[in-house]
């Protein structure tokens, strides 16, 4: 069963890796703005169809209200960073930053989660940390503002995921998922006016691929956790690098340079640590790192944690 389960999140990972290819490749001709509003505009299909099976009941009104505002403006800010810098910057570069995402998860977890990170985790984080900042090389290298933006996207899809460990039990599905998809396509609607420009049929259906492989992913990785442990699967999507360095070199002639090696090499080292510590016995009820079931959230990927829970209570 690990196996198989294994293999779907390879294939997820690949999927969405395929995925932010598709972003570089439109960001280069497109705001991301309006990139993040045509794919808002076309996933809208994808989730009613999901949701018309959410049998829960109840309302749109949130429990949490403030909390869920909160979470809906961090979701805007990760979709909108995170475009900027897959358009911008390497895909290998972009995708080093983001996987400081989950340290960051667990850094902010003590003081929003009451997590207690022990002398191991703490220390697995300050390396990791570290390994962004050979990658950022700040002080030898230009910092751009699509390397703020990666930062910005990592920083605030942790506190996005946070804030879902830290009431989901309590919210609805639909209110964690519609709130921030409705909050991006007002507010990428308001912006469009200042940035649009005319998309031919071949753009447009890239914008759909965008969605449709979020969507594809998503599917991909509920049958990864149904069928393998959350220690066999979170790790996989650092198999994201492989095809960033593959995809960037064969169709965007980037090359990775010798600080990005190390300072991603660095940075999945002390994920995967953390990811071992969090998998043994006697850890705490808050797990952020295992219990984050996918990458951080944007406007075009749906978040595993809500479909998850839909797919236990289905059966």
């Amino acid at each position: 069963m690990n196996l198989k389960g294994l293999l779907y999140a390879l294939f997820a990972f690949a999927v969405y890796a395929t995925h932010d290819v598709v972003i570089k490749y439109l960001g280069a001709t497109y705001s991301p703005f309006q990139i993040i509003f045509f794919s808002t505009l076309m996933s809208f299909p994808l989730v009613s169809f999901m949701l018309i099976g959410d049998q829960t009941h109840g309302n749109l009104r949130p429990v949490h209200p403030w909390w869920i505002a909160l979470r809906t403006v961090c979701t805007v800010i990760t979709g909108m960073s995170a475009f900027y810098a897959f358009s911008v910057l390497p895909l290998a570069q972009t995708y080093a930053i983001l996987f400081a995402s989950p340290l960051l998860i667990t850094l902010m977890s003590i003081p929003l989660l009451g997590e207690k990170v022990g002398l191991h985790r703490g220390a697995a984080v300050i390396v990791g940390l570290a390994g962004v900042f050979i990658v950022l090389r700040p002080g030898t290298t230009e910092l751009t503002l699509g390397h703020l933006a990666g930062m910005s996207a990592a920083m605030f899809s942790a506190l996005a995921s946070i804030i879902v460990r830290k009431i989901g039990r309590e919210e609805r599905s639909v209110v964690l998922m519609l709130y921030p998809m409705a909050a991006n396509f007002i507010v990428m609607a308001v912006l469009l006016a200042f940035v649009y420009q005319p998309m031919p049929l071949l753009h447009l259906g890239g914008i759909g691929v965008i969605s449709l492989f979020g969507f594809v992913a998503g599917l991909c990785l509920i049958a990864a956790y149904k069928n393998a442990e959350a220690a066999i699967v979170a790790p996989m999507q650092y198999s994201q690098i492989i095809w960033a360095t593959l995809f960037g070199y064969l169709l965007f002639g980037e090359s990775v340079d010798r600080a990005t090696i190390i300072g991603t090499s660095v940075i999945i080292i002390s994920g995967l640590y953390i990811v071992f510590r969090e998998s043994r016995g006697g850890k705490s009820e808050n797990t952020p790192v295992l219990r984050t079931r996918s990458r951080g959230a944007t406007a075009a990927t749906f978040r595993i944690t809500h479909m998850l829970r839909r797919a236990k209570q289905r059966g």
